[in-house]
């Protein structure tokens, strides 16, 4: 999923972690003197990476947890050149004999702090079964986080217009992008241009062996699917239970993913109208159509003139609208939400309650400071991960069949598939195969009206793996698990604790 104008899973973390948001950072104490786990066989161990593998950590309490940093290469091309730590926390039983790590996705979001959500939305048998651990990937969350743009600068680059119409905005588009790529390779050196997903594959596989798990067990969501099955192709024999959840189908290209978001928006907008219409205080008036249409002239509007918000110096922006749209539309929770901010830019004229919105999408506090990192880091590692960059003049010509499926979304969305055009990294890694041929049974969970990652990727990325299983939820709002669906519950948890796999897909 990309950004600057493509939305992934950027506010996974607060939406389906629920009451965590904070960076958890570790906490002070003795050094823990109980016995590290046992080190993985030499045989398990590739090739010039013995240290990384083998390296003893020093764990810390944090809280009723053990954290411990790991050191990985950041380019496992040198591995004797440069290292970097990514952070650890494992929540659970000490003595557990297996380990599940998650991931909330992103990319950027913090694993460490989805851990601790994840220690309270798992069902008993689960924890029973594995202690919880969330790694925070490379350049994210406290793991070494890559430093670009600073506050400031970053509310510049959020308030790029997203719709740029004419050789002056496009250059301004490029420029952002440019200028975000130097102040990250500026402030965090090598690390600008190592923090793709494979590489961060390869750090999960040095963490599975230091808790001394000769499986990797694996609940991924969102961008944390594209993570999961990266891992799957690079290291299938080592695959234990793994659930991918609100799938991305990693074979996709800028295009198709760009347009296969435009239709899941579109789905979860239409979803959101249809419910909202057909109340009385509705600000889209009574009718989808043009209620739809109402919002799509909403967004021209502010294009050409920002909307007030009650500070002269910051007015609501294009970019700012079409984020406080979007997030909502993640969590059917968060549907009264949007209802109030466009009651308030309708009826007041008033943007500041979709710019609050466009502000949680970010993490942005009212100080104007920003909580994480991960609005850059999703740009700086989707990047890295492309294997096409169309420029924007070669996207115009795609943006009819854009416009075409959302007058609200399209245009935006379309042009975000040149969202990597101007960035000056590249990774060197070796294509993955993403089949996975060898590993386990591995579920992938779809949403029909999932915004973010559409339902049709669950299905791809199902028929994609060698061995995937679909597991479909019929609803709205973004990834399956934590939406209350007792069906998916029982399904995973099976999975996860006995190792059941549905005979066909149970339609939940």
């Amino acid at each position: 999923m990309k950004k600057l104008w493509i939305i992934g899973g950027l506010v996974l973390a607060l939406i389906v972690a629920g009451t965590v948001t904070g960076v958890l950072l570790l906490t002070g104490g003795d050094d823990d003197e109980r016995a590290d786990p046992e080190p993985t066989s030499e045989s398990d161990i590739p090739e010039g990476l013995e240290e990384f593998y083998t390296q003893e950590l020093d764990w810390e309490d944090c809280g009723d947890d053990r954290c411990a940093a790991i050191t990985v290469p950041i380019d496992y091309a040198e591995p004797d050149g440069e290292t970097t730590e990514i952070e650890m926390r494992v929540i659970g039983d000490e003595d557990a004999e297996q380990h599940l790590f998650v991931n909330p996705g992103g990319p950027g979001g913090s694993a460490i702090d989805y851990a601790v959500s994840m220690s309270y939305a798992l069902g008993d048998d689960v924890l029973d079964e594995y202690a919880i651990v969330g790694v925070d990937p490379r350049g994210v969350g406290i793991s070494s986080p890559l430093e670009c743009y600073d506050d400031e600068q970053f509310d510049a680059y959020v308030d790029t217009d997203p719709t740029p119409d004419d050789p002056a905005e496009t250059q301004a588009a490029a420029d952002q992008l440019t200028g975000m790529a130097e102040a990250c390779e500026e402030n965090s050196g090598e690390l600008a241009a190592h923090v793709s997903t494979v590489e961060v594959a390869r750090d999960m596989d040095i963490a599975r062996a230091l808790v001394g798990d000769t499986k990797f067990n694996w609940f991924g969501a969102s961008y944390g699917t594209y993570l999961g099955a990266t891992y799957a192709g690079l290291f299938p024999e080592k695959v234990g239970r793994m659930v991918l959840d609100g799938a991305i189908n990693p074979e996709l290209g800028p295009v198709e993913s760009a347009l296969g978001q435009t239709t899941g928006f579109q789905r979860a907008l239409e979803a959101y109208i249809a419910d909202c219409v057909s109340e009385a205080d509705c600000p889209l008036g009574t009718d989808a159509a043009a209620g739809e249409q109402k919002l799509a002239d909403l967004l021209v509007q502010i294009d050409a003139q920002p909307m007030p918000t009650g500070d002269d110096e910051r007015p609501l922006t294009e970019g700012e609208a079409f984020f406080g749209i979007a997030l909502p539309l993640y969590s059917e929770s968060l549907w009264p939400e949007l209802t109030r901010a466009l009651t308030s830019a309708f009826g007041q004229g008033d943007g500041s309650d979709l710019q609050t919105l466009s502000d949680l999408y970010f993490e942005r506090g009212p100080d104007g400071s920003y909580a994480s990192n991960i609005g850059q880091v999703i740009t700086a590692v989707n990047c890295l991960d492309a294997t096409e960059r169309p420029t924007f003049e070669e996207i115009e010509g795609e943006l009819a069949q854009f416009t075409e499926v959302s007058p609200v979304f399209g245009r935006a969305l379309g042009l975000g598939a040149a969202g990597c055009s101007a960035w000056p990294f590249e990774s060197d890694a070796e294509p993955v195969d993403f089949t996975a041929k060898g590993a386990p049974p591995i579920l992938v969970l779809g949403t029909t009206r999932d915004p973010a990652t559409p339902y049709e990727q669950a299905v791809e990325l199902a028929d994609l793996l060698d061995s995937g299983v679909l597991i479909s939820r019929d609803g709205d709002g973004h990834t399956a698990y934590q939406s209350g669906n007792e069906c998916i519950t029982e399904t995973v948890d099976a999975y996860l604790v006995d190792g059941t796999v549905p005979d066909e897909d149970p339609d939940c």
